[in-house]
């Protein structure tokens, strides 16, 4: 089966906890904290694979969880990194957000590699809390929470000249013909069930050139087969709209042309303004009239036009020259979701270390964020000296300032993740 998107969610790594120790040793005297840091957890990496197809791979696995960083220890011992999670795709694969939509990277190179989520930073050892008045910190910094969100992967096939058309025009045998492409063909709507892609050689150049599926009227709002294949269209630099300009399904191939372009433009708009040539098939089967009306109608609308006959293999080395002589002027395509760095990183936007919702319903100030909940998770509130610190951050930071900004009054209720507690000043 041929899968060309796909959803999965992904989960970075947490950080490893910061250690509580102090020096033990005989004749080392007072010997002080010496507990180390915490390993950074793994971040979760998509990589471009020139070895894949098809998002096969996703279809039955949805879930991807990166290692956690390693523990402190004594010693001043760090905490093991977590290796990184390396998720392979095909080239040609964007990775978007699944919650906003946007774009987090667009795999177009052979071992390109993005990071989608951030493993989390290892928590502080004891020993980065001592000075001169707080000897023996008995407490040390938790390691942060991974990043996680769902994302979507969506395969677009790399091609330069995409075959467009409506069903049983010919697009599969003028592919074969023109390639090493083996497509399946026979004499029935849908014989094409996902993209073929054959290389055409001409003279001493080269093209990739694809079979888009068949395509009917409404296929931009999911109606046959189009809409899950017209995402294929818009990288390519160059269409080939293919008619039977001789009528034989029943249809007027200027019509079928007009509805082409009518469900490409409603897709993408940016597809009305792709560069297009017209492949009239079947021409053997077409009366001269047919052939001439069809002539007077594509030089009215400015669009090149070549006459062929795909299974008599009549016709189709002008075409074939004609698109390999446009192909080294037009640009690559500009997809209509523009990557956010044209390197591969996601760049993560700074986060605030907090906020301050009062919830009136249960008549409680909720102070929310990451940041606030690896204080809590760090904080050991049996100790003296880590209930001390953990006050002097709470006004270090502005916490209580946002709280008294928010209306906090003495008695009110505060929660802090896990944490709650009475407002006093």
């Amino acid at each position: 089966m041929w899968i060309d998107s796909a959803r999965i969610h992904v989960r970075a790594g947490n950080g490893g906890d910061g250690a509580v120790s102090f020096r033990t040793e005989k004749y080392v005297p007072d010997g002080g904290p010496d507990g180390g840091d915490g390993g950074r957890g793994a971040d979760v990496v998509v990589v471009a694979d020139e070895g894949m197809t098809t998002l096969q791979d996703f279809r039955y696995r949805k879930k991807y969880r990166a290692p956690d960083g390693g523990k402190g220890g004594a010693s001043n011992r760090f905490g093991r990194s977590g290796e990184t999670l390396r998720i392979h795709v095909p080239v040609g694969t964007m990775v978007l957000d699944d919650e906003t939509g946007r774009l987090l990277a667009d795999m177009t190179r052979n071992g390109q590699e993005a990071v989608v989520v951030q493993g989390g930073r290892g928590g502080k050892g004891n020993v980065h809390f001592k000075n001169p008045v707080r000897q023996a910190p008995r407490f040390a910094r938790a390691g942060e929470a991974g990043d996680e969100r769902t994302i979507r992967l969506e395969l677009k096939i790399l091609a330069d000249v995409g075959l467009v058309g409506l069903p049983n025009v010919g697009k599969s045998t003028l592919l074969s013909v023109s390639s090493a492409a083996r497509p399946k063909i026979a004499d029935y709507p849908f014989t094409t069930l996902f993209p073929n892609l054959g290389v055409v050689a001409v003279d001493d150049t080269s093209f990739v050139m694809a079979d888009i599926p068949g395509l009917i009227e409404g296929a931009h709002t999911g109606l046959g087969l189009g809409h899950e294949f017209l995402r294929h269209v818009e990288r390519t630099r160059l269409l080939v709209h293919v008619v039977d300009v001789s009528g034989s399904e029943g249809r007027d191939p200027v019509a079928d042309l007009e509805a082409l372009d009518r469900e490409l433009t409603l897709f993408n708009p940016l597809l009305a303004d792709r560069p297009q040539v017209v492949a009239a098939n079947k021409v053997d089967l077409a009366t001269p009239e047919q052939v001439a009306s069809f002539r007077a109608a594509m030089e009215q609308r400015n669009l090149p036009v070549f006459f062929l006959s795909a299974s008599r293999r009549e016709g189709i080395e002008p075409l074939l020259r004609h698109v390999a002589g446009r192909l080294p002027s037009l640009p690559a395509p500009v997809l209509h979701q523009p990557a956010e760095a044209p390197d591969t990183v996601y760049r993560f936007e700074e986060e605030a270390l907090f906020e301050v919702v009062h919830d009136t319903a249960e008549k409680v100030f909720e102070v929310r964020g990451k940041w606030v909940d690896n204080l809590v998770a760090s904080t050991n509130f049996d100790d003296h000296e880590s209930l001390r610190y953990f006050q002097r951050i709470l006004r270090k930071k502005g916490i209580i300032d946002a709280l008294e900004d928010a209306g906090v009054r003495e008695g009110d209720l505060v929660r802090m993740a896990s944490l709650e507690f009475e407002y006093f000043r």
